[in-house]
């Protein structure tokens, strides 16, 4: 199961309150402006900034 289409479309970065983007693979929502990406584990999005992976600048 994936995460439910009408979730995403809500869901803003915790950081800035930017738009997510999902990644190819739908394992994870990137924020462009602040350059993280919070992961997506068992179909649920963990939207801590604590936790949020930094992404290469070049990414």
């Amino acid at each position: 199961m994936a995460v439910n289409p009408k979730l995403l479309e809500i869901l803003v970065c915790p950081k800035c309150k930017g738009d997510l983007v999902l990644t190819e693979n739908s394992d994870g929502l990137i924020c462009d402006a602040c350059r993280l990406k919070y992961e997506i584990k068992d179909d649920i999005p963990i939207m801590l900034i604590d936790e949020a992976i930094p992404l290469d600048p070049k990414e």
